[in-house]
């Protein structure tokens, strides 16, 4: 009978996901990721495992070496920048992502950082609770640009909430030609996009392109009044540039959930200034989508461990496979 390891915090032995993997054969293994993860704990936590359901532990090429079973490997989200794909096919290891799942969840969540960060709600509850009365004035977002940095599910889901909202919206030009059907949507190179826009909310996949995409120079390119959202990954932006830019006033602040290193460490240049609040990565953490992530990604390993995966992210790099993104 497979064993299935199942880090994902809110997957809980005797739930749905749970029943689901009992019930096409396989048992499911519990050890949810809370904090830091060694490489050791994973070894250990892998042994004897066929296949894992994982949110981000680090699977690096050394891990999955250490994991001679394991066949399979499913992310209960869409990045999958923290398993090293190659290593993992070089051991006929498939991993998969599950593509727009949480789409609406990141699309809503998005509007609310921007909410938050133009009518500066943090900053205004955290001074209540303190016993102040903050007075500020804010700012609507009818008639401002918002700034697509890439054009995945999310993204296009954030496109009509910005139109309700009376909102321009320009994307970067890295999309496909294919893929401009909205005409609402204004494609753009990124340093247009950067000089325009009142928001610029990031949504790209981190890429060894696109690490550290958002610098210093980027920051220089953008409207002094404009505020940064990322809800995609950390590492896309240059923390540190980040920080002196809302420091000297370059850019006028920044709504974060996702860093480079979380939990945020203690001495992150992101921590002291008001104007960069930074979330714990809940984008994607609603009651429906994690209920769709978990029953998707069961179905996913169950697909893999059969020899058909539907979303393998490696599929081209297997020396054999029988499926691969294309014969969806």
């Amino acid at each position: 009978m497979p064993r299935i390891l199942i880090t994902t915090d809110y997957l809980q032995p005797g739930d749905e996901v749970d029943r689901y993997l009992r019930a096409h054969g396989h048992t499911a293994v519990h050890a949810p990721l809370v904090g830091r993860r060694g490489p050791e704990q994973l070894v250990a936590a892998l042994d004897g495992i066929d296949a894992a359901l994982v949110a981000h532990d680090p699977l690096t090429a050394q891990v999955l070496h250490a994991a001679p079973r394991l066949r399979a490997v499913v992310r209960t989200g869409v990045g999958y920048d923290s398993i090293d794909v190659v290593a993992a096919a070089e051991r006929g290891i498939t991993v998969s992502n599950l593509p727009g799942v949480n789409a609406n969840a990141v699309a809503e969540y998005t509007f609310g950082l921007l909410l938050a960060a133009a009518r500066r709600l943090v900053q205004s509850a955290t001074g209540v609770a303190a016993g102040r009365w903050p007075r500020e004035e804010g700012h609507e977002l009818r008639g401002s640009t918002l700034g697509l940095i890439g054009y995945g599910a999310a993204a296009r889901a954030v496109v009509p909430l910005a139109r309700a909202f009376g909102m321009r919206v320009l994307c970067t030009t890295g999309v496909p030609d294919a893929e401009r059907a909205d005409p609402s949507v204004r494609f753009v190179a990124l340093t247009e996009l950067l000089a325009r826009s009142d928001y610029v909310s990031v949504h790209t996949a981190l890429t060894d392109r696109t690490r550290g995409l958002l610098d210093a120079s980027a920051f220089r390119r953008m409207k002094p009044t404009a505020v940064l959202v990322n809800t995609a990954r950390g590492a896309v932006v240059d923390e540190r540039a980040l920080a002196d830019a809302v420091r000297s006033g370059e850019i006028a602040a920044a709504a974060l959930d996702v860093v480079s290193e979380e939990p945020l460490p203690d001495d992150s240049p992101l921590r002291g200034d008001d104007r960069i609040v930074v979330f714990s990565h809940l984008a994607g953490q609603t009651a429906e989508a994690r209920a769709a992530a978990g029953l998707e990604g069961a179905a996913e390993v169950v697909a893999a461990l059969a020899g058909r995966p539907r979303f393998a992210v490696n599929a081209h790099l297997l020396p054999h496979t029988h499926t691969a993104r294309g014969d969806r």
